[in-house]
This record gives structure tokens, sequence and C-alpha cells, in this order.
């Protein structure tokens, strides 16, 4: 006999619970396997991708003073999307260790959190987020901390600057 508490209420069961096969466990694994790969179709968000404008990841960032506030298309593996909202999403670089991030204004694009893992493609301008020295001293500060790392506040002399793509258009691969 099973003892359910609800509520603060006893309940008794006497009946066991039935025991899935492997067999049956098996199937639905496999359908639900192929029913999730069979309707991961393209999804296209804003106005269509431009790819003659497809310049790498790694390249903009070297330079990308180079591309500021001008149409650009980059290409890559979504590595995280915006869970509360789907409001940006981060592709990969062609270079290990780099990434561009990918943000839209709350509820203009919505990216769904299954696209992590597939390719996209993005056109949009690029855009510098400045940042003041304390900031950068103290998102510095909070980054070796998640990461058990000591931190020397006077080791940071300059100002960090981050960019990210703004999007006119995104296309999700299959």
């Amino acid at each position: 006999m099973i003892t359910i508490f609800v509520s603060g209420k006893v309940s008794a069961r006497t009946r066991p619970r039935k025991e899935t096969t492997p067999m049956l466990k098996t199937l639905l694994s496999a359908a639900l396997l192929l029913s999730s790969s069979a309707f991961a179709a393209e999804l296209e968000f804003g106005q269509p991708v431009q790819p003659q404008l497809l310049t790498k990841v790694s390249t903009i960032l070297a330079t990308p003073q180079n591309y500021l506030e001008q149409p650009v298309t980059i290409e890559g593996t979504i590595v995280s999307v915006c869970s509360k909202r789907g409001c940006w999403l981060t592709l990969a670089s062609d270079q290990r260790f780099q990434d561009l991030r990918v943000k839209v204004k709350d509820g203009e694009m919505v990216f769904p959190l299954s696209a992590k893992g597939r390719q996209a493609l993005a056109t949009g301008t690029l855009q510098a987020i400045p940042y003041s020295l304390e900031q950068t001293i103290a998102m510095r500060a909070r980054q070796a901390e998640a990461n058990g790392d000591a931190f020397d506040p006077a080791s940071v002399t300059k100002a960090h600057t981050a960019y990210q793509l703004v999007p006119t258009g995104v296309k999700i691969l299959d």
C-alpha cells in the first residue's frame, strides 16, 4: 500500500502502479526523437537575411570599428538563447572562444529556446556598448568570482567595449 499526502490529508492507494516495459520506453523515446526532428524546420524573423553581406564573426571582432553602423550578415551555431523573453541569441564564431550576441528589442522578435545548437544567419548592424572603467572592473570582478579566480582591480587599466548585432532579419536553419 502506498500512502500519499495531499493538502494535509492522508490518502491510501491500494493498486500498485503499472511498470512501463523497456520495449515501450524505447518506442516512446524513438517516437519523441523522430517527432522533434521532423518539426525542426527553418524559422525566419523580421526581414529576409542578406547572404551576400556574409562576414565571419572573427573578422568583425578583429576590427569592429570597420563594421559599426553598416549592414552585415553573420553565421554560426546558436550557443545560447534568452530564457526570459527570447530577445537575444548568441552565435558562435568561426574561432574558438568567440561569439557575438544578436539582440532585439523585447517582443520585436522572439527566439525559441529550442533553437540552441542550430545554425543561424543574422543580418543587421553592429553596435558598440562602451563601459566605463568602473563598470569594466565590476564586470571583470564578477567573472573572476564566477570562475573562482583571484582578481586584482588594479590589473584593469582600460575600459571595455562590448559589441552586439542589432538584427533586421534572422534565419534559423533546420
